[in-house]
């Protein structure tokens, strides 16, 4: 069967990105079975750049086919920040509570304590012998809470309202995947992956 470097160490994304993978025909691994490699410096501009630049890299450096995110919260109001600092906003060690924290300040600043438009955004990109084979994207739209709500999922999750579920991405459960960025950007790999990695074609 065909392996597949998973380039994460995040265990809320390996657990959801396993789920949405099941059932292609794929053994995957993660950077937990690579722990010499060094990783990156995530220098990219956009969520597309860091995600090839880390796909190109772990490809390189396991020599295996390797799907690399790069993903995070856009809130409008803030001139789409965090963006591609969402993990290290606040800075590399800080925790979300931390990060919601400052968030909240900032909207206060802008005198918009929540209800500001937001999304999510996934960009996903696929590597193999140091050439990029595949390239998806995924965003869900939705709005900032107004306190943390929900204990569930990962992340800027239980600050994240979405509409149509009328609750925070933490609140909603197994409902996430459906809707959520990594679960459109995932899917489509998905897709990719059943009709080029078949039985006939495994390594």
């Amino acid at each position: 069967m065909q392996k597949l470097v998973v380039a994460t160490t995040n265990r809320g994304k390996i657990r959801e990105i396993a789920m949405l993978l099941d059932g292609a025909p794929v053994a995957l691994l993660t950077l937990a079975d690579f722990p010499d490699i060094t990783p990156p410096e995530e220098t990219g501009k956009t969520f597309v750049e860091n995600a090839r630049l880390k796909a190109l890299f772990y490809a390189a450096h396991t020599g295996e086919l390797t799907v690399a995110e790069d993903s995070g919260l856009e809130v409008d109001a803030l001139d789409g920040a965090p963006g591609v600092e969402s993990a290290r906003f606040g800075g590399a060690d800080s925790t979300y509570p931390h990060k919601f924290a400052l968030l909240y300040d900032a909207l206060a600043r802008k005198k918009m304590a929540s209800a500001s438009t937001a999304r999510f955004v996934c960009a996903l990109a696929l590597a193999k012998d140091r050439e990029l084979v595949f390239e998806a994207r995924g965003t869900v739209e939705g709005e900032i809470a107004p306190e943390p709500r929900g204990t569930g999922g990962f992340g800027y999750d239980p600050i994240f309202f979405y509409p149509p579920y009328g609750c925070t991405l933490a609140e909603a459960g197994d409902r996430k995947a459906a809707v959520s960025h990594r679960g459109e950007a995932f899917r489509k790999l998905r897709a990719y992956l059943m009709t080029t990695y078949t039985a006939d074609h495994a390594d």
